[in-house]
Order: structure tokens, then C-alpha cells, then sequence
């Protein structure tokens, strides 16, 4: 029986690869010949370890600044799946997603996808029927093998690499940094925003013949407190405000965002003024998001240990704080201890939780791993150091809050779930 609603599509998807993650392009690729899928406008592509979904909403909103009709794919969602697809920043409605599942659908005659393939190959459809001026995609795992990556971009922007999903893209930076790679295409620009790009990336894009950008030699920044240049290949925006989005790497991003534009100058024309209002009306939820209220709450999906050191960065800079509380879950697959490591001398109280899928870490197992990584309670009453379990993230949350004074802080870290659970808590509460 052919679903109806957006929900029962999902549900759908979720069980019909025998795989969750299959890695290669030759099933999807085919699937996309047949639904005639191509872009007559500019396409960015944005791969890397972390960062690509504050370069792709900097990208989205200096773009719609200036006046173009912009699609931006994004994934994975917080709370809502609509949230991955946005045209000219409004989250597309079910009643689109759900006729472009019906011509994928119909399309694929029997090749089997997984549920990121079959929805990417919807929302590209979507995109490529909507008459845009531009388009801006991150790439979901990975790169040469990731669905995205059946798109040819104009320019492709690698934020940053380090080690993730190593069970399907390596072990090391270098192997890592070949996967990430396999977004750039023969000719046309490719940005590595990375300040220590793995000479595997150098390497893949010199012999396949792209136009490489690298952070240092082809873009740079500089700055003071009040303000921050960038500095291009033959372009250079000066006296910028900071970017509306928080956190200590927010410039490496904006200015491979930046790099990106000045690429398609002469086809995406745009303004120091208009690069201005978008850098400063930037938006993205879960990104080093600061709540208003207090306690200080914190909302950031960091999962690996190269986010755990820059969110740990980012709660260094932000002042004192008598005590730090923390709710953290994870899926069993990421390096925990190594995220720990990077918070656990940050972090006076841990709340642990359980998330709603198979393959997330139990609060117990965080428990271990959190031993492994050196912490442990405090056994003296009025201990300093504390170490709870909780069934939600919405539970451990309420610990958090019910423990905590007016001074401290509240960091709400790890999976993409562990936050989207926190905020939906809030909304439920009638705190956004």
C-alpha cells in the first residue's frame, strides 16, 4: 500500500534497504537519470567533519540577502525531518516532500535505496523544480561515496577534517581526508577550510585537476574584538561583524563561506552590505546555541572529540560559572571517551541519558565510559562531582535544572537527539 502522509513515508523508508548507511553511487545515481534530476544554477556542495551546517546556513543567509531564491539541503534534522530542506528559508511543507517520495518512487523501479538516498534524491527533485538561483547542499557522510555527491557542484567546500565514522571512512585524518576529497570536481573550485589539510586532500584535488583554495595561501581572516576582515584571492571584505552563530570556529567557517562566494562572483554578484546583514542574521539551532535565562543553557550537537574540544574552547571563553552541569548521550559508534576527555574538566555534574535508537549508547554504558576517560564521582558528602542516569534527555534535563543555581550553566551535548529531546522539553514547557 502506497503511504499517504509524510509519517508513513518515513516509516517506510526506514525499513526498506536492508542497510542503513550503503555506501556508493551507483544505485542512487541511477534512480537520479531517470527523474531527470540536473541544476542550471550554481551549486555548492559542503562536506566535512564539523562545521558544514553553520557554512551552509552562512551561505543561505548572506545569499537571501541578497535577494536570490536559495535551496538549502541539510542534514540530519532536530526534531522535525522538514527541517533538512529549506527553499528561501522557509522549511519545506509534507505535501511537497510527499509528491516527490511518489516520483521517486516510481522512478526507481525496483533499485533498492536507503532512507538518506531516497529522501535526498525527493528533496534534489524539489530543488531542481524550483526555479532557484542557487543551491547549497551538505554532504551527509563522508563524501565520495556520499548520495549528495551525485551532484556535480560548481564549487565544493570541505570545512574541516578529522576522525569520524571511522568504521566506513578510516582511522586516520589522511583517509578521512581522501573521502572528504571526492566532492571536488576536475576544474572547478575547491575550498579546504581546514588550517592543516591532510596532504591525501592536497594530493586527490591536484591530480584530478581542481582549482584548490586553500585557508592561508588563498583566503584568510584577521580581526579585533569589534570587527574581522576577509581576505580573498582577489577580493576583500572589510570591517564585517562577527557572525550571529557562537563559537571559536565560526570564522574558519565564514571564511570558507566567503571563499565559496567570491568563486561564482561573476554569476552570484553580491554585496559588502548584503555580506554584513547575512553574517549577522545567521541562524542555525543546536550550534553553540546560548538560551536566554538563567541558568545558562547551552544547546550543541558536538558528537565527536574535534566539536568537544571546540564546544570546551567555547565554555572557556564564556566566563565563570560556579558549577557546570551536563546532559550527554551518544550513539554507540562515536569515540565517547574521546569526547569526554575533551569535557570532563569542564563538567562538575553529568546527567547521562538513554536516546530512542538502537544503535545509542545506554546511560550505563556512558557511565563506563566515563570512567575509562578518568571521571568518577566524588565520594565525600557534598560531593563536587556527580554522576546520575536518566531514561530522556527531557529527565536528565530536569535534573540539571533542579540542581542548578541561577549562576551556573547547563551544556546539553552529544547526539543530534540528545539535544532535539531538550528542546522539545522546552517548547513543552513553554520555554523556547
Amino acid at each position: 500500500m502506497t503511504p499517504t502522509s509524510l509519517a508513513d513515508w518515513l516509516a517506510k523508508l526506514e525499513t526498506m534497504h536492508p542497510k542503513a548507511i550503503d555506501m556508493g553511487l551507483e544505485r542512487v545515481a541511477q534512480v537520479r537519470d531517470r527523474l531527470g534530476i540536473r541544476f542550471e544554477c550554481p551549486v555548492i556542495t559542503v562536506g566535512g567533519t564539523n562545521g558544514k551546517g553553520s557554512t551552509c546556513a552562512m551561505l543561505e543567509s548572506i545569499l537571501m540577502q541578497a535577494g536570490y531564491r536559495v535551496g538549502v539541503y541539510t542534514s540530519p534534522h532536530l526534531i522535525h525531518f522538514n527541517e533538512r530542506a529549506r527553499l528561501n528559508g522557509d522549511i519545506v511543507s509534507d505535501a511537497d516532500l510527499v509528491a516527490q517520495f511518489e516520483a521517486v518512487e516510481a522512478a526507481r523501479e525496483g533499485v533498492s535505496l536507503t532512507y538518506f538516498e531516497f529522501t535526498t534524491l525527493a528533496i534534489l527533485r524539489l530543488f531542481a523544480q524550483a526555479g532557484l538561483d542557487a543551491v547549497v547542499l551538505e554532504v551527509g557522510l563522508g563524501g565520495r561515496l556520499d548520495a549528495v555527491n551525485i551532484i556535480d557542484a560548481d564549487v565544493a567546500i570541505v570545512t574541516s577534517v578529522d576522525i569520524d565514522h571511522a568504521e566506513y571512512l578510516g582511522d586516520t585524518r589522511e583517509k578521512i581526508g581522501f573521502e572528504k576529497a571526492g566532492i571536488f570536481r576536475p576544474g572547478r573550485t575547491a575550498i579546504c577550510g581546514d588550517p592543516v589539510p591532510p596532504q591525501s586532500l592536497i594530493d586527490h584535488a591536484q591530480a584530478i585537476g581542481a582549482d584548490l583554495w586553500l585557508f592561508g595561501r588563498d583566503f584568510n581572516y584577521s580581526g579585533d574584538k569589534q570587527q574581522w576582515n576577509f581576505g580573498g584571492r582577489s577580493q576583500r571584505r572589510n570591517a564585517l561583524g562577527y557572525p550571529a552563530l557562537r563559537g571559536a570556529n565560526q570564522l574558519l567557517n565564514a571564511s570558507a563561506a566567503l571563499a565559496a562566494l567570491e568563486a561564482l562572483r561573476h554569476r552570484l554578484p553580491i554585496g559588502a552590505q548584503e555580506v554584513r546583514n547575512g553574517l549577522v542574521m545567521v541562524d542555525l539551532p543546536g550550534r553553540f546555541q546560548v538560551l536566554p535565562g538563567r541558568p545558562t543553557v547551552i544547546l550543541d550537537v558536538a558528537h565527536n572529540p574535534h566539536a568537544a574540544a571546540t564546544l570546551a574552547q567555547n565554555l572557556d571563553n564564556m566566563g565563570f560559572h560556579p558549577y557546570t552541569f551536563a546532559v550527554f548521550g551518544a550513539m554507540q559508534d562515536k569515540d565517547i571517551v574521546g569526547v569526554v576527555r575533551q569535557l570532563k574538566d569542564k563538567v562538575d555534574h553529568w546527567c547521562l541519558t538513554d536516546l530512542p535508537l538502537p544503535r545509542a549508547a545506554k546511560a550505563s554504558e556512558l557511565v563506563a565510559k566515563l570512567a575509562e576517560a578518568g571521571v568518577v564521582p566524588s565520594s565525600l558528602p557534598g560531593s563536587e562531582r556527580t554522576i546520575a542516569s536518566f531514561a530522556t534527555p527531557a529527565q536528565a534535563f530536569a535534573d540539571a535544572r533542579s540542581r542548578a543555581g541561577e549562576n551556573d550553566r547547563i551544556a546539553v551535548f552529544g547526539s543530534f537527539l540528545t539535544v532535539a529531546g531538550v528542546m522539545e522539553a522546552l517548547r513543552s514547557g513553554g520555554r523556547t
